[in-house]
């Protein structure tokens, strides 16, 4: 693995989500390129870990359950810092370490060594407040073995809360894939960053909270991981602002295509996103019939008649971005209006405006858009530089995409089926999902939603999405950063808003202002206790 020229800076970008073999291999990079010794890693990595349980633990007896590999080792370091500090902590080794372990650095911890599945009981995992998951690490392919499925089970068993070392045990780093026994965590130590698999389901249903511990590593190069997980400090860093002289076409102008009879609900939904994410002149252009349900929902909006080619070619030219889709229906109406934009959507291409007009910044699919596209009904048009254009669809429309029977290609492996999407039409890929994320056909790490969760499972979520990746776009930014910066402020609004199941996706457009606020959280912030409490470690990122 060759290092990147660009570096990821610590507290303004995404933080990298590499997969087992990358994070291995940049650990043998700091080790064999930039000095850092191995047994540094190993003794911070213990050291941290040691720090984030008395933080979050910080009272009663402790369990390290301890493979043979550099993950138990993590796990003794771990030990021995707790016992010199006065806790309690004993030791469960399951399979063969040497005795006494160098590790130790002469400490005397109580041990116990299991060599076989039979030897496991229950009563060997009682007595703790917490257990420390170290037994196996981001090499697992394939199910455990007998013995440490055996160990797996009984920590799961246990009344104890377990914090994982890097991943729990029995989830493949990779993919998330559980095909055997498999930890379940309270917290997992992510040592520099946090692995692919865990962020993917249905490991990041069993990693619990992730937070990642600085130990040492060199700086994590732009294409040292396969994802990037979009964090709060990336976002605050690219999201557009305006100056103190902007006027309302300097703040970026969208046209949305979207509604129909039946559907105008989801014309209204993307377009309050839209101007919650600040755009400074919307159009939307639906059906004349539907005018005045619309001007009475949004008063703010300039309603241009879908079914007027010459009025909605007018539109297109006067925007700095498209949003197409959301609610528009499958019809043949339908069909001939995306035909009229995406023919005027850059100077040059047939039925384009004249020459030396300012192309759109960007161009925005989902939903109705993306069903016409699969069906080759309607189609994009040659040229487009691809991170001016997004697709955004659910796994269901990404197999259409794609031409596949059904959705459980993508949800297997969603960063592969983004990619295959991205390159197949030049474009970049919102693929919504658990978590949703973005990817290029370019050799790009695809940005991975952290904030996201099944609260934004609800119909109207999408319309919601793409009126903000529209407003981004229109603003400015690429396709891919517009879409990364939609879901981080969707997913965000959400959480604030602390609806849970209740949450209605008007409520998350509402609140997409606040969402990107770069504020501390308030006192009845549903997150601000942990984050404080998180966020006052060193090491934690």
């Amino acid at each position: 693995m060759t290092r990147s020229a660009t570096l990821l800076p610590r507290g303004v970008a995404c933080l990298p989500a590499p997969t087992g073999a990358e994070a291995a291999a940049f650990d043998r990079l700091a080790q064999e390129r930039d000095g850092v010794p191995g047994a540094v890693l190993m003794e911070s990595a213990g050291r941290a870990a040691a720090d984030l349980l008395q933080r979050l633990h910080p009272q009663g007896p402790v369990l390290v359950v301890a493979g043979a590999g550099k993950n138990g080792g993590d796990g003794l370091v771990l030990a021995r810092t707790l016992v010199a500090r006065g806790r309690n902590a004993r030791l469960l080794v399951v399979g063969r370490r040497p005795h006494p372990d160098p590790l130790l650095h002469g400490w005397h911890l109580e041990r116990r060594d299991l060599l076989d599945a039979a030897a496991v009981h229950p009563e060997h995992f009682t007595g703790a407040a917490v257990i420390v998951d170290a037994l196996l690490g981001t090499g697992l392919s394939g199910a455990p073995r007998r013995l440490q499925g055996a160990a797996i089970e009984a920590m799961n068993d246990a009344r104890a809360p377990v914090l994982a070392l890097d991943l729990p045990s029995g989830v493949d780093a990779d993919t998330g894939a559980v095909p055997g026994a498999a930890v379940r965590a309270v917290t997992t130590a992510a040592f520099g960053a946090p692995k692919l698999g865990t962020l993917l389901h249905p490991g990041r249903t069993l990693a619990g909270r992730i937070v990642a511990l600085e130990i040492g590593f060199p700086p994590w190069g732009a294409d040292d991981a396969s994802a990037l997980c979009i964090t709060p400090g990336w976002a605050h860093t690219v999201r557009p602002r305006r100056s103190p002289t902007d006027h309302k076409n300097a703040g970026g102008r969208l046209l949305l295509v979207a509604g129909s009879p039946g559907m105008a609900g989801a014309a209204v939904l993307a377009a309050r996103a839209a101007l919650r994410a600040g755009v400074g002149y919307l159009r939307l252009a639906l059906p004349a019939s539907l005018f005045g349900t619309l001007h009475d929902a949004l008063p703010e909006v300039v309603l241009v008649d879908a079914g007027d080619r010459e009025a909605l070619r007018a539109a297109v030219e006067s925007s700095d971005a498209l949003a197409l889709g959301p609610g528009l229906g499958l019809g043949e109406k339908a069909a001939a209006a995306l035909s009229v934009a995406l023919e005027a959507f850059f100077p040059g291409s047939e039925g384009a405006g004249g020459e030396g007009a300012e192309p759109a910044r960007g161009l925005v699919l989902d939903a109705d858009a993306l069903n016409l596209l699969a069906a080759a009904r309607i189609r994009l048009p040659t040229g487009l530089p691809p991170d001016r254009v997004l697709l955004t669809p659910h796994p269901g429309e990404a197999a259409r995409l794609l031409e596949e029977a059904g959705a459980e290609g993508i949800t297997a492996d969603p960063v592969a089926a983004a990619g295959r999407i991205a390159r197949r039409f030049n474009a970049t890929v919102l693929l919504k999902g658990a978590p949703s994320l973005v990817a290029s056909p370019e050799a790009r790490p695809a940005l991975l939603a952290l904030e996201g969760s099944s609260d934004l499972a609800r119909a109207g979520m999408g319309d919601v999405l793409t009126g903000a990746a529209g407003a981004f776009a229109a603003r400015g930014l690429d396709a891919r950063t517009a879409g990364a910066l939609a879901l981080h402020a969707t997913g965000r609004s959400a959480l604030l808003a602390g609806r849970g199941e209740a949450l209605l996706p008007s409520e998350v457009a509402e609140g997409i202002q606040g969402a990107l606020a770069p504020t501390a959280p308030a006192h009845d912030d549903p997150l601000s206790s942990l984050e404080t409490l998180l966020l006052d470690l060193p090491a934690v990122h």
